[in-house]
């Protein structure tokens, strides 16, 4: 006989799941036995179950497939939500195996009892609770085929009595859905885009990750309309290489050649993005945006030219009718901008950049301690880290300079949590990424505050001998929320971290870890650790007052922090 759970996990196996990360627990029992005699299926025990959500979402998104995660009754599912919103966000699939109290106690307030089918409703493409055998194998196929149809979290709740049930003989393994249809634009919405393209003097594109896989044809139309090429953060993986038309990013993150071809465009293409601040977007321009997703038209800015379908299709299609460009001036113009920037910016790498002419007057100004700016640590990571390295990065500061410094050539990946925008998703996700290949080099760009909140599962590399390396831009500082208040003229408040030595942490549970004060040290230091074989947390002392720039600065932000530096001063107790 075959029983509910293992059903459930050969039909996973089957699939093609090779992990389940969760926390054991009493109505799960049954799932975890079935996946310790099931060899295609490891299980990844966890310290946190946010931290399994996260390493689910991560996998989810390199393999462009389902992952599993799993927590028990109650609190053990509760705590998978930050993590599967970051699933649910990121448009991937995940599906969450949720213990149950056992069906006789339902609804009477049981112990730990908590209803998953409210609980995770919003998070959820499907949420059912299996409480009858005759609903498998059903219900787990349409879970599953929610999921990759919908890109999406699907929560299927195991009361504690039922994982254990035999089905019915000859019961069929579940088959789940493979490949997805490809969307392909109306041809008249594609010639009405072309047109307004057509009689544009200057045209700018906005790219996301959705175009990743039209890098070609990108390429092909921004070089025949001589088009700046902002990305999106989760663009810079298709990209960043081998890109002349590509000017960094915008928002937050950004940089002056962003805001100067936006400013200066008749046309902005957004493809495959949905970036999410309209408030560095232009105004008063004609917009055309290309999305496979029809929802996502116009809810960022509003569009004179809708193209709904597949990016690769949509820009296959508009490209015969576009006329070529012939005056290249306003590419040149933002190229030249971006590159002057990156060359200002270059000067932060130098470990000696506060003690030259240029770098001394800053040095009174944003580093007065003297401390290594995260300019020079992001600096070392892209010199010395692998062609096909997999980046994680926390939300925060730490994103800013992965952006900015790190380039995604080669073969090199980048996740983070930059639709959802949570804390302490780098470290899980990295451990999720590592568990894939063992033998690829995971970097994880951590704040001090993300690593600390889910720290116990740095334990998690050790168990499960995952060889990531852990950075940590150690500034002793909630970072961003410190700039966001300063931007308008509130002095840092509540964003003041007392951190252990992160690197003795990492020692006392059996990881290699390496502590830099000093910034001759941090190119060795960086060296050291991606040449370690084993898992690494390399602690550095970073910069609080670094401060980075946003494309285009107001005045009101200027003074904002002139008036926060100012109110800082004089509580300080120096």
């Amino acid at each position: 006989m075959t029983t509910v759970a293992e059903l459930l996990i050969e039909s996973l196996a089957e699939h093609g799941v090779r992990q389940v990360w969760g926390v054991v627990g009493d109505a799960l029992n049954p799932v975890t036995d079935a996946i310790r005699r099931e060899d295609r299926i490891e299980w990844v025990g966890v310290r946190h179950e946010e931290a399994a959500a996260f390493a689910a979402s991560a996998q989810s998104q390199l393999t462009d497939d389902l992952a599993v995660c799993a927590g028990t009754v109650g609190p053990g599912a509760i705590h998978l939500l930050n993590g599967l919103y970051d699933a649910k966000k990121s448009h991937t699939p995940v599906l969450a195996i949720c213990g149950q109290v056992p069906r006789e106690e339902m609804g009477s307030e049981f112990f730990q009892e908590v209803d998953n089918d409210v609980l995770f409703a919003d998070v959820s493409v499907f949420c059912q609770t299996v409480t009858s055998v005759d609903q498998l194998p059903g219900i787990l196929e349409q879970a599953v085929n929610a999921a990759l149809s919908e890109r999406g979290v699907a929560v299927l709740t195991l009361p504690g009595d039922v994982g254990g049930l035999d089905l019915p003989k000859h019961t069929p393994v579940p088959r789940f859905v493979k490949a997805q249809p490809v969307l392909a634009p109306d041809p008249d919405a594609v010639r009405a885009a072309a047109d307004a393209i057509n009689v544009a003097d200057s045209v700018t594109f906005l790219v996301g990750l959705g175009a990743r896989h039209a890098r070609a044809e990108v390429l092909q139309a921004a070089e025949r309309l001589a088009a700046p090429m902002v990305l999106s953060l989760k663009a810079k993986e298709g990209f960043d290489d081998d890109n002349p038309y590509e000017i960094g990013q915008s928002g937050l993150i950004g940089n002056p050649a962003t805001a100067l071809a936006f400013a200066s465009c008749d046309v902005l293409v957004l493809i495959g993005t949905d970036f999410p601040y309209p408030e560095f977007l232009p105004t008063g321009k004609t917009v055309v945006q290309l999305d496979v997703r029809g929802a996502h038209v116009g809810r960022r800015t509003p569009v004179d030219h809708a193209v709904v379908g597949d990016s690769r299709l949509g820009i296959g299609a508009l490209l015969p009718l576009l006329h070529e460009k012939l005056d290249r001036g306003h590419l040149d113009h933002a190229r030249k901008a971006y590159e002057l920037w990156g060359s200002g910016q270059a000067h932060f790498t130098d470990p000696d950049y506060d003690h030259k002419k240029v770098g001394l007057l800053r040095r009174k100004v944003d580093n007065r301690d003297d401390r290594i700016r995260p300019e020079l640590l992001a600096g070392a990571i892209e010199r010395h880290a692998d062609s096909d390295a997999i980046f994680t990065s926390d939300t925060g500061m730490s994103t800013v300079w992965l952006s900015r410094f790190v380039r995604m050539s080669g073969g090199r990946r980048l996740l983070g949590s930059y639709n959802l925008g949570s804390m302490a998703n780098a470290m899980p996700m990295a451990l999720g990424a590592q568990a894939l290949d063992r033998d690829r080099q995971v970097v994880a760009f951590c704040g001090d505050g993300g690593l600390s909140m889910l720290m116990g599962d740095l334990i998690t590399a050790v168990s499960e001998d995952l060889p990531v390396k852990i950075v940590v831009f150690d500034n002793g500082r909630l970072g961003m929320v410190k700039l966001e208040m300063e931007q308008v003229g509130l002095p840092e408040f509540g964003t003041v971290l007392h951190n252990p030595d992160f690197a003795k942490v990492a020692e006392a549970i059996g990881m290699r870890g390496i502590r830099v004060t000093d910034p001759h040290d941090v190119n060795g230091a960086v060296a050291e650790a991606l040449a370690h074989p084993g898992p690494v947390l390399l602690d550095v002392l970073t910069n609080p007052d670094e401060i980075a720039l946003p494309p285009k600065p107001t005045l009101e932000q200027g003074w904002g922090f002139a008036i926060a530096k100012m109110k800082e001063f004089a509580v300080s107790p120096e």
